[in-house]
């Protein structure tokens, strides 16, 4: 029996069984249209090798390991791009940091990059037909040494900081114009202190004029989106940062910005997922940062554990699949890092198509009407239902591979590319 067939007659028979909880799979097959990912440039390597100007006076990428791979271009990039998006079923985006732009080996300052820096960029991804996301990049250069960046208090250094993320703006509206896909910014910087500072007030307030300046000027929607990300911690900031959780929530929420949360950087014993329909209604919308926080503040490589799971049942429980934007981050560089870009990708889906396998309109009204075993009772039972012979149904008409087949094909790819960069 060829593999097609069998996956298609698995598929039935799936079909068969969710028909009878009242869930259309072809629907919920239809709908992962809408779940799109951003996948991360910095996946690729160390980013200092593609920015003539990083002074390497702070971490780059943080990224343990140093497996083959690490691309030594951009074209090189975007062939290992256009090799992993064949292995993820769906039309997805590509998420670039400010320092990999196209500089001809020409040291230029992150306050005078420009448009025409990423001209190679976007005219790849409208080859590609997929859309792309921008980050500021505030660290890896002299005038982040300090640990502060927009929030320093000499004046000379929030001023260069400013410019960088006004130029980026302007850039990532550039590419929202060219590209005919809205560009969405994301802000992070690394600003905060290993040692328990006296003064954080005036760190804030100094923060908050810097992005007050910043967001002084808007973009169309239609063009680029912006969305602001704070850390629970990190290297050389301990103790406190500047830009934490409350006070990005309070900005982006008084200023009509995205919010992000990454699952990464809650304690956690937290749910990010309980935090979707929190802020729901008081939002722009969310970008989420999908990761696997070992420890509190920690990024490692997504899988579809409990909490990714959540996140997913969330956002499609809620409705806000239009609202949400989803990204993936950090990673680690001991492990090739095109199969595990794939791994990740392909493990938030799954999770996304198992909620929109659910059957949410009876498991509500059992809820309302106080049926909370039968609630329970479903719950349980969804776990065991054929999910895996739809989820290769679906890589199957989108012209991927099913099951582990992808394996194969990354493995094949480390032996004719990677290995001999």
């Amino acid at each position: 029996m060829k593999q097609e067939t069998a996956i298609e007659k698995a598929y039935n028979l799936a079909q068969e069984a969710y028909r009878l909880i009242g869930v259309d799979t072809d629907r919920a097959i239809q709908r992962m249209k809408h779940v799109v990912l951003s996948l991360p440039c910095w996946h690729g390597g160390d980013s200092s090798n593609l920015d003539p100007a990083a002074s390497g006076a702070s971490n780059i990428d943080g990224s343990p390991g140093n497996c083959y791979g690490k691309t030594p271009g951009i074209l090189d990039l975007q062939r290992d791009f256009e090799f992993v998006l064949g292995l993820i079923p769906g039309r997805h985006r590509i998420s670039l940091h400010s320092i990999y732009g196209d500089f001809n080996g020409v040291p230029v300052e992150r306050n005078e990059i420009k448009p025409e820096h990423f001209e190679g960029w976007i005219q790849w991804a409208n080859q590609m037909k997929i859309g792309l996301d921008f980050n500021s990049t505030c660290f890896g250069h002299v005038n982040a040494a300090s640990g502060f960046t927009l929030s320093d208090r000499d004046p000379a250094i929030r001023r260069y900081w400013i410019e960088h993320v006004k130029a980026c703006r302007q850039i990532a509206a550039e590419i929202g114009r060219k590209t005919k896909k809205p560009c969405l910014h994301n802000l992070w910087i690394p600003d905060g202190s290993r040692e328990l500072p006296v003064d954080r007030l005036t760190m804030r307030m100094l923060l908050k004029e810097s992005l007050d300046e910043i967001y002084s000027v808007r973009y169309s929607p239609k063009l680029m989106k912006d969305s602001v990300e704070s850390k629970l911690f990190g290297i050389g900031s301990e103790a406190m940062t500047v830009g934490s959780h409350e006070f990005y929530l309070a900005y982006a929420i008084q200023n009509r910005l995205i919010i992000c949360l990454d699952n990464g950087q809650f304690h956690t014993s937290g749910q990010v997922g309980d935090k979707i329909s929190a802020l729901l209604p008081f939002t722009e919308g969310l970008l989420l940062n999908l990761t696997r926080g070992i420890r509190s503040g920690s990024d490692e490589a997504v899988s579809m554990n409990d909490e990714i799971t959540l996140i997913a049942q969330e956002v499609v429980r809620s409705g806000a699949l239009n609202l949400i934007n989803l990204s993936l981050d950090f990673f680690n560089s001991g492990i090739n890092r095109t199969g595990e870009l794939v791994v990740k990708a392909r493990a938030v889906q799954k999770a996304f198509l198992l909620a929109l396998l659910e059957p949410t309109d009876e498991l509500r009204q059992l809820e309302i009407e106080k049926k909370l075993f039968e609630r329970l009772a479903l719950l349980e039972e969804l776990k065991s239902m054929p999910f895996g012979a739809v989820w290769d149904y679906y890589c199957l008409m989108m012209g991927t591979p099913p099951g582990q087949q992808y394996i194969t094909e990354v493995l094949n790819y480390v032996k004719e590319v990677l290995q001999k960069r």
